[in-house]
């Protein structure tokens, strides 16, 4: 399944981001024989120059005899300017791309995103590389299901890089692994206990942790250091952590790796542990206090990211999938599901804490594998009163589902080209708002695609762009799909209405100051945010005391017992920034 290639072309492609002023990256190889070296340098150019001259060796790195895997860290890197990189192996194949210059002066900041890349079709993706290259994003983002092999990671990862290493070479790049990746058609990771039904529906892995470990160190290793590097049971590795691009602080979260299975759990209301079908189940039955989700450490992990906007405008989260059961049919247009438990709608507690946490700092939620394009903005309580999430779709989709729901929707814009928007409970009884899908339909490639997200820092607006994979973006006229594109406030991933409000801030002394508002009598954070100007009205959820803080690091102002009010009236607290 691994092509023979020359020698001189054993480096296959390499992946890399710079945080903190460290730049990490990994190099893929082909495997190499018995008495090659393993030695692998990274090479920087220093100045513009012909052949070799010019270039300086700046780390070296061991490719490992599993994977094939070698990887750099270089400190204290000047990530103010684009520098050319090459890495070499010793005997004499070299790779080349480009580490980019912090974005940092450019006012939006575009990412690309990407799921579900099937081998069904193991063919090149040339269509979706010459539409990214156009695009020209500062950010990639594969959110699972690279590789759909199970058993033979190393070769689907070798032809993964074939397939995208054209644009992945010269831009920070984010994979992390779904339940594909690790040899599972689902994941309920459950601590890294062992599976032991088929499936994994009774939660855990099913294959050793060896091989486990192997798939998270090629797709991730080059990511920037764990928040937590603990290992999980089993001895497997751990990888959630945070990306700063351009000023937009991306929470990197593993949904699937504490999330509890189904089996054994609850009672079976289908043909599968994960799969209800009955029409008539109590969506609150299966609400139990024992299942998780993200678990307690990234909870606290997102806790901790969602306050902390130091360098950071705008905060969004990437992970695997979407808090909601976004779909009713799957894989044939007459199998409905009533209920997918593989979906982040369950457990409902679980989705819901994490709806609360990305919330707190007005997170966009971005994610794939759902094989379904969706833009959804969440409810907890009531509609609409948490953040936005986009679902992309998948790049083979070789599964279709759709959004198809049976009841009539509440609060549908007749004028929308899509007929099933507006408000629903989905199959677990969650509050969604849809905004758009792209089904599977006639012509459209089993709505196969990508997605494009541009965070625009001077108006805090995001837009959702959804593209076809048979659309070639260069063209007058190219369309996304039916209801794309969808521009958002950054505030609108907080929608939940204001009971009271604080005093108008207005502040002298600093631009867009960071503002963080707490409530007094449950000694909680209710939300944290880099307000844009200068003078801003905090609402808040109910009558009472809080404290406000204006202001970042060592130049924090804080208020106390700051009451509230019914009604948008004149007050005004002056804040100076010194």
């Amino acid at each position: 399944m691994i092509p023979d290639v020359p020698r001189d072309q054993v480096i296959g492609f390499a992946l890399y981001t710079v945080q903190h002023g460290t730049l990490k990256l990994s190099a893929q190889l082909y495997p190499l024989r018995s008495g090659e070296s393993r030695k692998v340098s990274l090479l920087i150019q220093e100045e513009p120059a012909s052949g070799d001259n010019g270039w300086k060796t700046i780390a070296t790195s061991t490719a490992d005899e599993d994977g094939w895997l070698a990887t750099f860290r270089v400190e204290s890197w000047d990530h103010g300017r684009t520098v050319p990189y090459r890495v070499k192996h010793a005997g004499g194949a070299t790779y080349e791309g480009l580490i980019r210059k912090s974005p940092i002066d450019q006012d939006e900041i575009v990412v690309a995103a990407f799921t579900g890349n099937s081998n069904s079709d193991r063919g090149p993706r040339a269509d979706i590389v010459a539409n990214v290259k156009a695009q020209d994003p500062d950010l990639l983002f594969f959110s699972g299901d690279q590789s759909y092999d199970h058993r033979f990671h190393t070769a689907a990862w070798l032809l993964f890089g074939r397939q995208f290493g054209e644009i992945m070479k010269d831009r920070p790049t984010i994979c992390i692994p779904d339940d594909h990746d690790v040899g599972q058609g689902n994941l309920w990771g459950e601590n890294g206990k062992v599976s032991k039904l088929p499936g994994g529906a009774d939660g855990g892995y099913t294959m050793p942790p060896e091989y486990v470990n192997k798939v998270q160190r090629a797709q991730t290793s080059h990511l920037p250091d764990p928040y937590d590097p603990t290992p999980i049971e089993q001895g497997i590795s751990v990888y959630y952590t945070s990306l700063n691009v351009g000023g937009i602080d991306f929470a990197i979260i593993e949904d699937r790796k504490w999330k509890t299975g189904p089996a054994g759990l609850i009672p079976k209301q289908g043909p599968r542990p994960d799969h209800i079908t009955s029409p008539d189940y109590d969506p609150q039955a299966i609400d139990v206090p024992e299942a998780r989700l993200l678990g307690q450490r990234q909870l606290e992990f997102l806790h901790h990211w969602g306050q902390d906007w130091t360098g950071t405008e705008m905060k969004a989260v990437l992970s695997q999938t979407i808090f909601a059961g976004g779909a009713h049919i799957h894989g044939k247009i007459d199998a409905r599901l009533v209920a997918d438990l593989d979906s982040n709608g369950w457990p409902q507690t679980g989705r819901n804490r994490a709806l609360r946490e990305i919330r707190r700092c007005f997170g966009f939620h971005l994610a794939g594998d759902q094989h379904l394009a969706t833009v959804i903005q969440h409810g907890v309580n009531s509609w609409e009163d948490a953040g936005y999430s986009f679902c992309v779709p998948s790049i083979v989709n070789y599964y279709g589902r759709w959004w198809h729901p049976l009841e009539e929707p509440s609060r549908h814009d007749e004028n929308h080209p899509l007929p099933y928007t507006g408000r629903y409970y989905d199959g677990f009884h969650n509050k969604v708002t849809m905004h758009a899908y792209a089904n599977p339909a006639q012509g459209n490639h089993r709505a196969a695609g990508y997605g494009l997200v541009r965070f625009k820092k001077s108006t805090r607006e995001i837009t959702i762009e959804c593209w076809p994979r048979q659309v070639d973006v260069t063209k007058a006229g190219a369309k996304q799909f039916p209801g794309w594109p969808i521009t958002i406030q950054q505030e609108d991933n907080y929608g939940r209405v204001a009971i009271a409000w604080l005093p108008t801030l207005k502040i002298t002394g600093q631009e867009d100051p960071v503002v963080q508002i707490v409530d007094e009598q449950l000694k909680e954070i209710v939300y944290t945010l880099r307000i844009r100007g200068n003078r801003w009205r905090p609402k808040v959820f109910k009558e009472g005391n809080y404290t406000i803080r204006v202001g970042e690091g060592d130049a924090v102002q804080e208020f106390k017992h700051v009451s509230t009010s019914k009604k948008k009236d004149r007050r005004v607290l002056d804040v100076v920034q010194r």
